[in-house]
This record gives structure tokens, sequence and C-alpha cells, in this order.
């Protein structure tokens, strides 16, 4: 072998080593700008500061912050026991007289009230010190799962429920429609599936209004169905998701064999039990796909639900959440950042759960000989 015949083999060895280390290079880039918002997300839920000037990735650790009198007085009550749980600038930990007027101590932080110094008759100085409120890490968890005014399991609850009735009613409607376009000749067949496509184009804050006064009048002759209600908000839920749903399962079912409908008919059967017991099965990955979509994009959804829905005990988890950021001078960044790690865990259990049908669905489903 030549010199030159081994320096060429070399050469390429070299270019096939630097073009690998460029792919892991950008793959390992690519990794890193996809997990930093969850682990900065995880560490704020983590973060007992409750701030976003201080956030890091490494969460600080726990501290307890000393509460001093702001003028002289007498302790009236002791609103808050030893070890209860506060929230900030939300509930009253102690109530001093000072000059014939009653003044209220706040928690100025998120955390567990320890250490009285005073009790109910005794005298105070400014500047004296009168209790300790101390953190931990697991303070954004506890102050979100048991402040009875921020229902976040009922949040969550009703959420499951939409997204899941949402996602059910949206794969049984949307197969039926895209069966009958696939299958069914009729007139304006054509210019009802544009019509269809055309619809989806206009974002869905042009209809806002429209949908709010259909409700209203709706809600008139059927309650459950009105402003402010679960069954209302699935309903709008389940009319937009049909338009490229439609589409998508049509698609599907018409890469499905037309022999089989025919041999079905043949034998005497009809077309609800051709569908039924063998189209059906056999587009069980698009159905998947789109219940996986339409559970997803309505679990996330936030302004339909915040226009729609008024009453808190009937929030869905987007709502809720927000509250905890939309305030001025009190947001709760940690109890987000935990509420938000909490809500994931529906949509990555349904992950998990049906890879193996969004991955072998295609072949599990194919027609066999």
């Amino acid at each position: 072998m030549s010199n030159k015949t081994k320096n060429l083999g070399m050469d390429r060895r070299q270019i096939s080593f630097i073009y690998t280390t460029i792919q892991v290079v950008i793959l390992i880039l690519a990794v890193i700008f996809a997990l930093l918002p969850v682990v900065w997300i995880v560490s704020a839920a983590f973060n007992p500061s409750q701030s976003m000037s201080t956030q890091s990735i490494i969460p600080p650790l726990p501290e307890t912050r000393l509460v001093t009198a702001d003028n002289d007085g007498t302790v009236v009550e002791l609103v808050a026991n030893e070890g209860d749980r506060v929230e900030r600038s939300a509930q009253t930990i102690m109530i001093i007289e000072s000059e014939g007027e009653q003044q209220e101590i706040r928690a100025p932080k998120n955390g567990y009230v320890e250490n009285y110094r005073f009790a109910v008759g005794d005298s105070v100085s400014i500047g004296d010190e009168l209790f300790d409120i101390s953190s931990s890490l697991l303070i954004n968890f506890d102050t979100l799962l048991t402040t009875e005014r921020q229902p976040f399991m009922r949040w969550l609850v009703n959420t499951v429920i939409v997204a899941g009735i949402t996602s059910i009613l949206t794969v049984m409607v949307t197969a039926l429609s895209a069966y009958s376009f696939s299958r069914f000749r009729f007139r304006g067949r054509q210019q009802l599936l544009v019509f269809i496509l055309l619809v989806q184009v206009f974002p869905n804050l042009l209809a806002m209004v429209a949908i709010f006064l259909m409700l209203q009048q709706i809600g008139n002759y059927i309650p459950f169905l009105g402003l402010n209600t679960v069954g209302g908000l699935i309903l709008v839920y389940v009319g937009g998701a049909m338009g490229i749903n439609i589409w998508l399962m049509k698609g599907f079912f018409d890469s499905v064999p037309r022999d089989i409908d025919e041999s079905a008919l043949v034998d005497g059967a009809s077309h609800w039990q051709t569908y039924w017991q063998l189209i059906f099965p056999l587009v069980r990955p698009i159905l998947i796909v789109v219940g996986i979509l339409s559970f997803v994009g309505t679990f996330n959804e936030f302004v339909l639900a915040r226009v729609l829905l008024r009453d808190k005990e009937s929030w869905t988890l987007m709502v809720g959440l927000w509250g905890y950021i939309s305030d001025n001078f009190a947001r709760d960044w940690g109890v987000f950042a935990a509420g938000a790690i909490i809500g994931a865990v529906p949509t990555l259990v349904i992950y998990l759960a049906l890879q193996d049908q969004i991955v072998g669905g295609l072949t599990q489903g194919s027609v066999k000989g």
C-alpha cells in the first residue's frame, strides 16, 4: 500500500472523527438547552426565598428570619401557634396594642412560626425580638397543598376531568367524522373539508366574544353547559379540537384498504359494524396520537378557561397557578414552580403509559394477510 493511500485513509478517519465530534457537541448543547428550564423550575420549587432575583440552579439553604417590634406596646393576642405554617403578608401572627390602636404583625415570608419571646399581656419595645419565621426546602409544596384559600388539588382534579373527557369525546367524534369523509361520498364533501381547514386559520381569540355569548345563552336552557361550568368548557374544547384532527384522521383512514369495507359489506355487516369492529382497531395509532395531543393541549390551555370560568372552585390548574404570579406585590414564584412540577405529573404519566402504543402502534394496527 502506497503512502498516498495511507494518507487518504487517515484523512478520512480524521474527517469522520471531526464530524462525529461536532455532532456530539451539538447534541449535548441541545440537551442542555432543553433541560435547563426544567432544572431551573425544579430549583425554584425548592427555593424557600420565593424570589426570582435570588434564583440560582442550586437553591439556597433554608433560613430563619427574626421578626422585631416596630412600636412600643402590649401583646394582645397570639394568633398563630408554635409550628404553624403561615403565608407571607396573608396571615397575622401577633396583635400588639400601641397607643390605643391594635397593630397586626404579619408574616414577612412563607414559613413556620417558632420561638415566641413574649406572651399575652407582656410589654414590648421598639426593636424587641418577637418570634422567628423558619423555612424548609419543602415549604413551597407545603404551602401549595395545605392553603385553604387556594384549592390546588381541586384545580388539578378539575383539569384532569376536563382534559380526560375532552380527549375521549374528541377522539370519538373526530373518528366518526373522519370515517364519514373518508368512506362516504356526498354532496358538498370537498367544500366542507376546505371550510373546516379555513376555520383553523383564524385564531381562537377572534371567537372569544362569540363563545362567551353562546355559552351565556346555552346556560339559560341547559345550566350545566353554560358559563362558569366544566361542561361548558368541555363543549368549547371539543368543538375547537375537531377541525385539524379531522384532516389528520382522514388521511389515516384513507390509508386503510377499502377491500376491508367491501368484504365486510359482502358478509352482511353494516357500516357501523364495519367501522367499530374492523376499521376502528386498525387506526388505533392515530387515535392515541389525537387523544394525547388533545389531552395535553386542554391540560395546558389558559385563555379560554380564564374567560369562561369565574368561580375559584371551578378553575383549572393553569388559571389557578396564574394567581400565584399575577399579584404585583406578592408573587409566590416558588409555590408557582412547585405547582408546575406537580401539574406536569399527569402528562408525564400519560406519555410513559402510552409510549409503546405510539411507537409500536403502526405495526400492531397494520393489515395482516
